[in-house]
């Protein structure tokens, strides 16, 4: 029977442990991508003096006038940098469902240092390395960019760990994800003075789109739509990273691994947690954009077939990006 809540896996065995520790820690992971494609990972070597750097800096953004975050709006709908107001996104959209846009604003970058050469600004690499928009506080782009390096490490150990789980070399992934297309985004949720419209939440119901997102909330929410049908929470660990399997990673894997439906929840109304912003550092990590994905030969058993078309990782995220926008709609006014 599948695990129905969201595991909490200790990654330390994986940085010192015997081999033996290391296939244990890889079958764990195995499970929670088959059960539920989330779990909760401590011990994961990101200093908490760095979290810290990037949280207070996204705070010191957030808390300028709308007017001023709008000097780094997004560019364009295929183009996420910059900042988005409230409303502006539906999560949601991306599964082509209608809802009000959700409760949050963000600010996001892509890869920073981004080399001259053809792959990487030639007609082929599309918007995927946009240059990214920096705002006018102090401190906040040597943060942003330390936690995008850091972040890019972490996701790929998980990957090493993801290749040891499905039966493949660990460094299998290494020359698909070598010049990734990933995106740090922070995501700020006001405090919800007045009732939502129906069916508007702060995130709305969606799957993430690459191939892992690591995320540190700072407070409760997050909830995850297991396979008996409940919408259940992510567990609030300290000093903790939310993992979660995205689109690709269940294409790569023909359906063995999970990406869940997941949401942020608004907070009662009579909950204090309503007056009360919530904020969350989300790397969506992304392989390179010619990274072909296509069932893995560990996924496929005798007489089977895979249940995906090839796709590239930048075609298949670019639809996503453009999907989720309601620029065609009302944007909040500065």
């Amino acid at each position: 029977m599948p695990a129905l809540d969201v595991p909490v896996i200790d990654l330390q065995p994986w940085f010192d442990g015997s081999r033996e520790d290391r296939m244990r820690l890889a079958a764990q992971v195995d499970s929670a991508c088959r059960d539920i494609g989330f779990l909760v990972v401590t011990h994961h070597q990101i200093p908490a003096n760095l979290i810290e750097r990037v949280s207070h800096a996204s705070r010191e953004f957030f808390a300028l006038p709308l007017e001023t975050k709008r000097r780094v709006d997004r560019p364009r709908e295929d183009a996420v940098r910059g900042y988005s107001a409230v409303g502006e996104e539906g999560l949601s959209y991306s599964l082509e469902e209608a809802a009000p846009g959700d409760l949050k604003e963000s600010f996001s970058i892509g890869p920073t240092d981004v080399p001259q050469d053809d792959y990487h600004r030639g007609a082929a690499a599309g918007a995927h390395f946009e240059p990214n928009a920096w705002p006018d506080v102090p401190g906040f782009r040597e943060a942003y960019t330390a936690y995008f390096d850091a972040m890019s490490g972490l996701a790929r150990t998980l990957m090493c760990i993801f290749a040891t789980a499905l039966r493949l070399p660990e460094d299998f992934f290494d020359d698909k994800i070598d010049r990734h297309i990933s995106m740090f985004r922070v995501l700020s949720y006001p405090p919800q003075k007045e009732s939502p419209l129906p069916g508007q939440m702060r995130a709305g119901a969606h799957s993430d789109y690459g191939s892992l997102t690591i995320v540190r909330p700072d407070g409760p929410g997050l909830q995850v739509f297991n396979k008996a049908g409940q919408w259940v929470d992510v567990p609030m660990v300290e000093g903790s990273f939310v993992i979660n399997i995205a689109d690709l990673m269940m294409q790569w894997t023909n359906d063995t691994w999970i990406s869940t439906l997941h949401r942020v929840a608004n907070p009662p109304f009579d909950d204090a947690l309503r007056n009360t912003r919530r904020q969350s550092l989300v790397f969506f990590h992304q392989p390179n954009y010619d990274a072909l994905i296509e069932c893995l030969p560990s996924c496929l058993g005798p007489g089977e077939t895979p249940r995906h078309a090839p796709i590239t990782s930048g075609d298949h995220l670019t639809s996503k990006f453009v999907k989720q926008t309601t620029f065609g709609g009302t944007r909040a006014a500065a």
